[in-house]
C-alpha cells in the first residue's frame, strides 16, 4: 500500500482562507460590478470617429497623463471591429459612420459625390483634432472617416522581428499598400461598399474580419503619406496639411506611446531620430507642396479650420446639398406618369379562391392575432413558393428503389434571404421551410423622422455575397422606397441585379413602378397589388400595419384613419 502523504495543518488552513477569500471576492465582483467600472481598450489608430467623439482629454493636442490607478490602453488594431455606426459628438451632434443616405433618385442613381478631404501630417501632429473639428463644425450627419494605419502591409517573419525590435520604419511608403488603399477609397468615393482592414500591430498581419464601410457626404481621409500616391491625390477635393512644431510634436508622441502603448521613453526617442524624423523630412514635409490649405498649430488654429468648414460646404451646395431643406418626401421616389399596363418583371400571384380567401384574412381588422399569424404563414409559403419557380434549376438523373433511372431537377442556386426589418422578418420561416440550405441576412431601413428619407442603420450579409440569388423581404411595399434602398446596397456589394427578388406580400402600383423602372432586372413578386395610395404614403385599402399584427405591438388605431403602412 502506498504511504499517505502526510499534510500540514498550517499550510491547508492558508490555503482554505484564500479560496474562500477569492470566492467571495469573485461573487461580491459578480454583484457589484458595473459597465463603466469596467477597463477600456483602444482598438483604434486614433484616427476613428468612434475614438475622436467618445474621449475626453486623449486627443493628440493633450499631453496629460492619465489618472492614477487607470489601466494602460494599448493600440493593438488599427480600427475596432465592434465600432458603433451612431456617434454622438461632445456638443451633441449625430454622426452616422456607417450608415448612408438615399442618395438615389427615381432612376436609381446616386444624386451627387461625396466630398472627399486629404488631411496630411507628421505623426502626433493634430491630424486627429482637427478631422474631429471639421465634422463638429459642418454639422453633417453623414460622415466616413478613414485612416492609413488600416493599411500597412502584413510584415514577413524577419520584419516582424525587427518591428519587435523597434527597428522597423513604418514611416516610410514601402510599409503601406498603397494600391488596396487607392482601390477602397475609389469604391467609397463612389458610394460602393468597402472591406477596410483591420490591422494588428501585436502580429503586425491583418485580422480576418475586416471592417465594412460606405461612403458617405463627406469622405475624410487621413494619414502621415495621405498625399504621397498621384492617384490617392487626385481623388481629394480638398488637400489640408497639419504643420505643427516638431518639438511639440515630439513631446506628445512620447506622452501617447508611454501612456496609450506602455513604451519606454529611450525606445521612443531612438525611433524617432532615426525613422520618424528623416521619413518626416523626406516624404511627409515636401506633401506641403500639394496641399490646398496648411493649418498651422494644428487643431488650435480656429480660423483655418473655420475657412475648411466654410469651403466644403460651399461646394456642397454646388453639388445640390442643403442640410436645411426639408421638401423631400416618400413621394420623390414615386412616378407621376405611371403607365397603363405592369411591369413586366412584376409577377402578381394568381388569384384563386385561396389565394382570394387568405388576403381577406390578412386584411381584416377583426381577424384574430393568432388566425391573422396561421393564414399570414399561408400565404407567405405560397408566396416564396412562387419565388422558387423563378430560380435557375438543372437536370438530374436519379436512380429510383426500384432501380430505374429518370430525370428530374434539382436548384442551381444558392438563396439568401434578406428580411428588411422588422416586418420583413415574418417571412423568414417560410424561406427556411421551403428552402432547406437557404442562408439569412439582415437589413434595417428606417424612416428619418425629419426627412422622411429611408436611412440603412444596419446589414449583415453572408460572405461571397455575389454567389447568391438574394430575396428581399418585406411586408408591403407602399413606394418602394425602403425596397430601392436594400436593391441599392446590394448592388453595392456587386450583387448582379439579375440576381435580386423582392417578395412582398403587398404591393402598391406606384411603388411596384418606380421599382421596375430603377431596377428593370429585378423581380418584384406580390400576393396583391393596390392601386391607390392616400397623401400620406398609406395603401388603399391596405392590410394595416402589418409587423406590429404579426408581433403584438400594435395600439388600437382610430377606426377613421388609413389601416396601413
Amino acid at each position: 500500500m502506498a504511504k499517505r502523504r502526510s499534510r500540514n495543518p498550517e499550510r491547508s488552513r492558508m490555503v482554505a482562507e484564500k479560496k474562500n477569500a477569492a470566492a467571495s471576492k469573485g461573487d461580491s465582483n459578480r454583484k457589484s460590478v458595473k459597465i463603466e467600472d469596467c477597463p477600456t481598450y483602444s482598438h483604434s489608430s486614433g484616427s476613428s470617429v468612434n475614438e475622436m467623439v467618445n474621449q475626453s482629454g486623449d486627443s493628440e493636442d493633450s499631453v496629460s497623463p492619465r489618472a492614477a490607478g487607470c489601466r494602460t490602453r494599448r493600440r493593438t488594431m488599427s480600427g475596432g471591429r465592434a465600432e458603433h455606426h451612431l456617434l454622438t459628438t461632445k456638443s451633441g451632434k449625430k454622426i452616422y459612420t456607417k450608415g448612408r443616405p438615399p442618395w438615389y433618385d427615381k432612376k436609381g442613381k446616386s444624386l451627387k459625390h461625396p466630398f472627399v478631404i486629404g488631411v496630411c501630417g507628421g505623426s502626433a501632429s493634430g491630424k486627429t483634432t482637427v478631422a474631429e473639428k471639421i465634422v463638429e463644425r459642418l454639422g453633417i450627419p453623414w460622415v466616413t472617416i478613414l485612416s492609413m494605419d488600416s493599411f500597412y502591409k502584413v510584415l514577413t517573419p524577419e520584419e516582424i522581428k525587427e518591428a519587435h525590435e523597434s527597428k522597423y520604419n513604418f514611416d516610410e511608403p514601402k510599409a503601406f499598400d498603397f494600391d488596396l488603399l487607392f482601390e477602397i477609397l475609389k469604391r467609397l468615393r463612389e458610394g460602393k461598399s468597402v472591406d477596410v482592414p483591420v490591422y494588428d500591430f501585436n502580429t503586425h498581419s491583418r485580422d480576418p474580419n475586416s471592417k465594412m464601410m460606405y461612403g458617405a457626404d463627406v469622405l475624410i481621409f487621413e494619414g502621415i503619406l495621405a498625399f504621397h500616391d498621384e492617384r490617392i491625390k487626385n481623388l481629394m477635393d480638398m488637400k489640408v496639411f497639419v504643420d505643427t512644431d516638431g518639438d511639440l510634436r515630439l513631446a506628445r508622441r512620447i506622452v501617447r506611446d508611454v501612456t496609450d502603448r506602455g513604451r519606454d521613453i529611450d525606445g521612443i526617442m531612438e525611433q524617432y531620430f532615426t525613422f520618424v524624423k528623416p521619413a518626416f523630412d523626406k516624404y511627409i514635409a515636401p506633401c506641403m507642396d500639394s496641399a490646398d490649405l496648411i493649418v498651422p498649430r494644428g487643431g488650435e488654429n480656429d480660423v483655418a479650420i473655420d475657412m475648411i468648414v466654410q469651403n466644403v460646404m460651399a461646394q456642397l451646395v454646388e453639388r445640390g446639398y442643403d442640410r436645411n431643406q426639408n421638401n423631400r418626401d416618400r413621394h420623390d421616389l414615386v412616378r407621376d406618369d405611371l403607365p397603363d399596363c405592369l411591369p413586366e418583371n412584376l409577377f402578381i400571384l394568381n388569384e384563386t379562391p385561396q389565394v382570394k380567401g387568405l388576403v381577406t384574412f390578412v386584411r381584416d381588422r377583426d381577424t384574430s392575432r393568432d388566425n391573422h399569424i396561421f393564414y399570414s404563414d399561408r400565404l407567405m409559403r405560397i408566396l416564396i413558393e412562387e419565388c422558387m419557380n423563378h430560380m435557375p434549376y438543372k437536370d438530374v438523373e436519379i436512380e429510383m428503389t426500384g432501380g430505374r433511372k429518370t430525370i428530374g431537377k434539382r436548384k442551381d442556386a444558392m438563396i439568401c434571404g434578406l428580411p428588411i426589418m422588422r416586418a420583413g422578418e415574418c417571412m423568414e420561416t417560410a424561406l427556411r421551410s421551403i428552402v432547406k440550405d437557404c442562408v439569412i441576412g439582415k437589413i434595417l431601413i428606417q424612416t428619418n423622422e425629419t426627412t422622411f428619407d429611408p436611412e440603412l442603420h444596419y446589414i449583415r450579409l453572408p460572405p461571397h455575397i455575389t454567389r447568391y440569388k438574394v430575396i428581399i423581404m418585406d411586408a408591403t411595399v407602399t413606394t418602394g422606397s425602403a425596397a430601392m434602398m436594400a436593391i441599392r446596397v446590394l448592388l453595392d456589394h456587386d450583387v448582379k441585379e439579375e440576381d435580386i427578388f423582392v417578395a412582398s406580400l403587398l404591393m402598391g402600383q406606384q411603388g411596384a413602378h418606380a421599382l421596375a423602372y430603377a431596377f428593370p432586372k429585378v423581380k418584384l413578386i406580390t400576393t396583391a397589388m393596390d392601386h391607390q395610395m392616400t397623401e400620406n404614403c398609406y395603401l388603399i385599402p391596405g392590410m394595416g400595419n402589418f409587423g406590429d399584427r404579426y408581433y403584438g405591438t400594435g395600439l388600437e388605431q382610430d377606426m377613421d384613419e388609413p389601416f396601413d403602412v
